[in-house]
């Protein structure tokens, strides 16, 4: 007999119908780069790379003091993101962006500066590739990478802390970015 479950019902794991890591590395991607401009902390890389998967970004990389798999602390975080999202590292990610940017991507600095753009109001467009460069957890993006950005966005905050960790902002920029590139609507691009 089969039983319809009833709604709220939890998933189970073989119903959530994931795909293969052999799957996952030939699917397509959407055009967004993450890179992490001296993120320090190995959870926050991991938990960044878990949010890189789920969102099935280009790629990611790792800049400066930025730690790199394979690291104990990073796959206890990533869960094995590490293993399935394309990444590399760079010490100086200053001219990597300019590569990037060279090539066509619009270069997208989360941070809190003067005339940013709210996240939230950011058109996404379906044929624009992104790079969506992330800070160090306590001095942010290093100036000269906010200065090359095309456009700088900041999450809209209402409490009183002044920012939020690096690995939840980075899923809430990736979601709306996301969003936008998987599905597109006449409201969210133009």
């Amino acid at each position: 007999m089969n039983r319809v479950p009833k709604m709220g019902q939890k998933l189970r794991i073989e119903e959530m119908n994931r795909l293969s890591e052999p799957a996952f590395k030939e699917s397509e991607k959407i055009p967004v780069i993450v890179a992490l401009d001296n993120v320090r902390s190995m959870h926050n890389v991991g938990a960044i790379f878990r949010i890189a998967d789920c969102f099935r970004i280009e790629k990611m990389i790792l800049g400066g003091v930025s730690p790199s798999p394979p690291h104990r602390e990073i796959t206890k975080t990533a869960i094995g993101a590490e293993t399935t999202v394309s990444w590399e590292h760079r010490s100086e990610l200053l001219p990597v962006i300019r590569e990037l940017q060279q090539a066509g991507y619009l270069i997208c600095s989360l941070e809190q500066a003067h005339q940013s753009n709210s996240l939230h109001t950011f058109p996404v467009q379906m044929d624009q590739k992104y790079v969506l460069v992330l800070g160090h957890e306590i001095n942010g993006i290093d100036q000269t990478l906010v200065d090359l950005s095309d456009v700088v966005l900041e999450i809209p905050q209402f409490g009183t802390k002044h920012s939020l960790n690096v690995s939840v902002a980075a899923g809430i920029a990736l979601h709306h970015l996301s969003m936008g590139l998987w599905f597109p609507s006449s409201d969210n691009h133009s």
